[in-house]
């Protein structure tokens, strides 16, 4: 059996007491998936490789997270947006797609790093217009001193998340949830993945 990085027995023992099951589960998942993988620190948060990045995992205040680096490739486009990872906010065991689904997911991913296939990255283009702000975070930001304060104290690019992110809401109440988050968020004088800022 690979050696165990104790550095992440370590940040195990000290995550959050709901999240240590969770990441001690994803961590047997990993390595039963994939018996060569290797165990590190990156970015403050344990991470698995095996011939290259392969996956990690972190756990935060109120939720933990999982992600595959070549998420697409293993898991499909479609993300969970309220949390960086695979699966998104993970809270308790309960959260996790099924033990035998995920096993097979991390065998996916070892093939994938097998067989040399790179990530999928997103094409962007010189060209790509920027969505305008949507006038229904335009009316919130101007009933609020702060926010409005806060916004216009961002760069353009810490701006532009906010914006972006309540311009892709598909519908008019997830659209008017991502306003009042928004709103409250900038009020606070935070960022739009503040969550991950210190991590």
């Amino acid at each position: 059996m690979p050696a165990r990085d104790k550095r992440i027995d370590a940040y195990i023992a000290n995550a959050a007491d709901f999240a240590q099951p969770i990441l001690k589960q994803l961590r047997e998942i990993v390595h039963e998936g994939c018996p060569e993988v290797e165990e590190t620190i990156k970015w403050r948060m344990p991470a698995f490789e095996y011939k290259g990045p392969f996956v990690g995992m972190a756990a935060f205040k109120q939720h933990a997270v999982f992600g595959f680096w070549k998420h697409k490739l293993v898991v499909g486009a479609d993300r969970n947006d309220t949390a960086m990872g695979s699966f998104g906010c993970l809270k308790s065991i309960d959260d996790l797609p099924p033990r035998k689904t995920l096993v097979a997911l991390v065998r996916k991913a070892k093939k994938l790093n097998d067989d040399g296939i790179k990530a999928v990255r997103d094409k962007t283009t010189k060209n790509k217009q920027r969505a305008a702000m949507h006038p229904e975070l335009k009316a919130a930001l101007a009933k609020s001193k702060k926010a409005q304060a806060t916004f216009k104290a961002f760069p353009p690019s810490a701006q532009y998340e906010y914006v972006e992110w309540v311009a892709e809401a598909k519908g008019d109440d997830t659209r008017s949830r991502r306003v009042a988050q928004s709103v409250e968020w900038m009020a606070q004088g935070k960022r739009r993945h503040w969550k991950y800022q210190n991590c």
